[in-house]
This record gives C-alpha cells, sequence and structure tokens, in this order.
C-alpha cells in the first residue's frame, strides 16, 4: 500500500512522516508564494512534493503562472488541482479551467473527487465537472470517508487510479465536527450510527477500520491530519507502513 498525506506551508518538516508524496495546502488567503517554497523544500529532503493549486484563490493568470513556474523551477513534478472552498477572488472559479490552460504540462496531476458529493457544488454539477476534468488527470485523490459502501462505488466507475481519503487517528468527536465542516453526508450518518455512546465518541478511531473494507480496490491511501501529524506518524509506524 502507499501512503500520502498533506501538510501547510507552516509544518516543521523535522515531523513529516516518511512517506513518498507530501501535499502541501493552499488555504483560502494564503500565499501562493509559501505553498510553492515549501514544495521546493521537500524536494531538497527527497520527498515528492505535490502542491495544491485552488483555483479560486488564483487572482489571475499571471499569477498562475509564477505559480506553475516557481515549481517547476524548483523539481515539483507533481501537483493537485481544485477548486478550492471560497469565492473567487479573480477570473478562475473551477479547477477546469486551470487544467485548459496548459501550463502544467508535464506534471503529474491530480484531481479532487467527491463520492459523498460537496457542500459547494451541486451533485449534477459535480458529476459534469469530473467528466471534463478526467482527461487531464493521472489520478483522483477523495475527500476523506468513513463509510466505505460509497468510496467502492466510486472507484468502480473510474478510469485512473483512486487516492482514498482518510483521516489520522482521531477522536470519534472530532471527527463528526470535521465532517459536518466538509460536507460528508454519508460518513456523518455512519459515525452517529455506529458510535452512538458518549464514552465511543472519547476514542479514537483506527484507519485500518477502513482501509481494511476498501484496500482489494485500490493501493493508494491519502491521510488528512488535521493537525495530528505527530499522532499519524506514530499510527503509520506501528503499522509499519512507513
Amino acid at each position: 500500500m502507499n501512503f500520502s498525506l498533506e501538510i501547510s506551508p507552516n509544518t516543521d518538516l523535522e515531523t513529516v512522516p516518511q512517506v513518498n508524496d507530501v501535499y502541501i495546502t493552499m488555504l483560502p488567503g494564503g500565499d501562493y508564494k509559501d505553498t510553492a517554497q515549501k514544495a521546493i523544500e521537500l524536494v531538497k529532503k527527497g520527498f515528492n512534493p505535490v502542491p495544491h493549486f485552488p483555483a479560486r484563490s488564483m487572482h489571475n493568470d499571471e499569477e498562475l503562472k509564477d505559480y506553475v513556474s516557481i515549481c517547476k523551477d524548483g523539481g515539483v513534478k507533481q501537483a493537485l488541482i481544485i477548486g478550492g472552498g471560497r469565492d473567487p477572488v479573480g477570473k478562475f472559479d473551477s479547477s477546469f479551467q486551470l487544467l485548459e490552460t496548459g501550463y502544467f504540462e508535464k506534471m503529474k496531476i491530480g484531481i479532487a473527487g467527491h463520492p459523498e458529493g460537496s457542500p459547494d457544488i451541486s451533485d449534477s454539477n459535480l458529476e459534469k465537472a469530473m467528466i471534463d476534468k478526467k482527461p487531464y488527470a493521472d489520478y483522483i485523490v477523495t475527500q476523506w470517508l468513513l463509510d466505505p459502501q460509497p468510496i467502492i462505488d466510486f472507484i468502480s466507475k473510474q478510469s485512473v487510479p483512486v487516492h482514498v481519503g482518510i483521516t489520522g487517528p482521531l477522536k470519534i468527536s472530532s471527527l463528526i465536527k470535521f465532517a459536518n465542516i466538509v460536507g460528508a453526508k454519508n460518513s456523518l450518518n455512519f459515525l452517529k450510527s455506529n458510535f452512538s455512546k458518549a464514552l465511543d465518541l472519547m476514542k479514537p478511531r483506527d484507519p485500518n477500520d477502513l482501509i481494511g473494507k476498501v484496500k482489494l480496490h485500490t493501493d493508494f491511501f491519502h491521510i488528512y491530519t488535521f493537525g495530528g501529524l505527530k499522532e499519524t506518524n506514530k499510527w503509520l509506524m506501528e503499522n509499519k507502513y512507513v
């Protein structure tokens, strides 16, 4: 199995687990140069960095071109192209528009997948967007999920590898909070129906519960650590995944 994870531009690289692919976020209001710089630092440390390119956070074509150029010149060979959960700050309002520019030529391209839907876009528009983006994509990274069936159904419909989003070992109460934020409807219902007792809510959920149910359908798992990098690193080592 192959594991990747996400960090922020402020993450201390000495704390990053020894996975190969490390994704760097560019959150709303962030500076693309900070994400690019962190990606270049990761290259120098022997990682394969995957910076986020959020369409709605790019102010204009020149800024996007500069972001891509800095990354390419620094040895970055892979990118995750996403819409970005915010109102557009410039002319781009979809990841498809970024892909159409052609700036990412010769880079390995990942796009976002939403087996449980997204709070930012209707299901019908989400399906159309996926059809438009697929010709450009080398693989898909999904939102983090807990209910295995939507993942399995989603993977069965794809023509490129799917990297399944999972969380690190987090308390059930924390997972419920994050599920509400990202609009993971099935996973939220799954949590509430399986972990209803107060004592259950304080227990950490082992990501292996989900991995065991979907590993016959994919070899790739993408970890959303939600700040718990230390716990995630410990879990990866205990399970001999790194």
